[in-house]
């Protein structure tokens, strides 16, 4: 079990950079925490001139770009903590520098120092904030220790290490207080209650925020200030469902408008595993077989912690998940597949009925001449749309046409409610080939358990059988 935390560092009041890189590395290798620098490592860097070799680089970055920054971020560093006494530190140390190498990607130098100075092993990694080549900075980005942490456990349990079960949000310590909502959550809210009380139009509905206290701003870019707010909001700013366009299509009943939305990328979490005795048979080779041997416990690893995350303890558990998402999708898919073959028939019923009514005059004529076969050579083009609209219209057991606006609104409505069912469709195809694969993994890791206690059962009855011969 291990917890990790990212902390950028930044130049201390009243220092230079080489004085708080020398401050952060001194503290680090200190002999008294890392048993005399028994365990310190590094990566493309000398432990005892990594400050110095760091600062040479941010130089060698500034001659190569022109860049220079202020209030600059000179150093990162990770603090990886394990559980008292279920590590060594020789382990800890060599965890602490696959963390590293996973997480800067071998673009950038780094120490690793475990402290054995408390009752909790810990490491301290520093990695210099500017890369190799001295050509770019590392990129901090959003819930960066959230990722950190998950590359940490998949390490732990590539190694045997248990891992910190996550907590539901409810249970959080930061999520039981509520903060309070920002000013375009008030001004979502507000059009919710809006909506809920059934506008005819959009000015009704703009009437009604102005009755709350809203101010409205007509214009290119309409937009809503509520009491006490400094700055307008624009409508399309506060998401997809609160657009005007969208409102309006909720108002006149063309789609149902969620009041929240999700538009994140489902990224595949893992892979299925390889088979390696096949591929061994189709020529790979012993290096191969190493790499393949790893990738199928990182796999392994990822699966455990997706199991984890979403509460499943057995695999039937697994399985009834499984078979609920396939039925979501296929659910998803077919609701889809109904409004595309409805868009289909208006889109053939408003041809039909246009061809209809410009050719019913020449139809008539036609018919007043006594089916004249020369006014049917003089006009085969026409009637020949007019019959096969009356035969599609005969097909679609059509008594009475309907108006073309009715089928415009009711293409509108059908296309709104297929456009608003595939962000669902598309959740639910990565969320079913996410159990899927977990599913087939599981599978394949314990029917290898059973092929192992088989195997180990038939060894040890056939040690008993050499033990009775002798």
């Amino acid at each position: 079990m291990a917890a990790t935390r990212l902390i950028a560092l930044h130049i201390n009041k009243g220092r230079t950079i080489a004085q708080t890189l020398g401050d952060r590395t001194d503290y680090s290798e200190n002999p008294a925490k890392t048993d005399g620098g028994k365990y310190i490592t590094s990566y493309a860097c000398a432990p005892q001139t990594a400050d110095e070799e760091f600062l040479f680089s941010k130089r060698q970055y500034e001659y190569i770009t022109g860049r220079q920054q202020k209030h600059d971020v000179i150093a990162y560093q990770i603090r990886q903590s394990f559980k008292p006494g279920e590590i060594t530190p020789e382990e800890a140390n060599r965890m602490g520098y696959e963390l590293g190498m996973r997480w800067t990607k071998g673009k950038y130098a780094f120490i690793v120092c475990t402290h054995v100075d408390r009752a909790h092993i810990h490491n301290h990694i520093i990695y210099n904030s500017t890369s190799l080549d001295c050509t770019r900075k590392f990129r901090d980005f959003h819930l960066s220790g959230l990722a950190l942490q998950r590359v940490s456990d998949r390490i732990c349990l590539e190694h045997g290490l248990s891992i910190i079960a996550p907590k539901p949000k409810a249970e959080r310590e930061k999520y039981k207080h509520s903060k309070e909502p920002s000013g375009r959550d008030k001004i979502c809210a507000a059009i919710d209650e809006a909506m809920a009380r059934h506008p005819k139009d959009l000015s009704e509905l703009i009437a009604l925020l102005q009755a709350a206290g809203y101010e409205y701003k007509d214009g290119k870019r309409p937009s809503l200030r509520g009491p006490g707010q400094q700055r307008f909001a624009r409508f399309s700013s506060l998401g997809e469902n609160y657009t005007l366009e969208a409102l309006d299509a909720a108002i006149r009943g063309s789609q149902q408008r969620p009041r929240a939305h999700n538009n994140q990328r489902h990224e595949k979490k893992f892979n299925l595993l390889i088979d390696i005795q096949q591929k061994i048979t189709e020529g790979k080779g012993t290096g191969y077989q190493r790499w393949a041997s790893v990738f199928n416990l990182k796999q392994m690893a990822q699966v455990l912690c997706f199991l984890q995350e979403n509460g499943i303890s057995d695999y039937d558990e697994l399985t009834a998940k499984a078979d609920a998402a396939v039925q979501e999708f296929e659910a998803l898919g077919d609701t889809i597949k109904e409004a595309e073959a409805r868009l289909q028939e208006i889109s053939a019923m408003k041809k039909h009925i246009i061809n209809y009514a410009k050719t019913r005059d020449v139809y008539v004529a036609y018919r007043k001449a006594g089916y004249s076969k020369k006014f049917l050579e003089e006009h085969r083009e026409e009637i020949t749309l007019h019959r096969a609209a009356k035969d599609a219209f005969d097909q679609m057991g059509v008594k009475k046409l309907p108006r073309v606006k009715e089928l415009n609104a009711e293409y509108a409505e059908v296309l709104a409610q297929k456009k608003a069912a595939y962000p669902a469709y598309r959740k639910a195809r990565a969320q079913m080939q996410e159990y899927l694969i977990a599913q087939r993994v599981v599978a394949v890791v314990l029917d290898k358990e059973q092929e192992q206690r088989e195997e180990e059962q038939r060894r040890q009855q056939s040690q008993q059988q050499t033990d009775k011969n002798r």
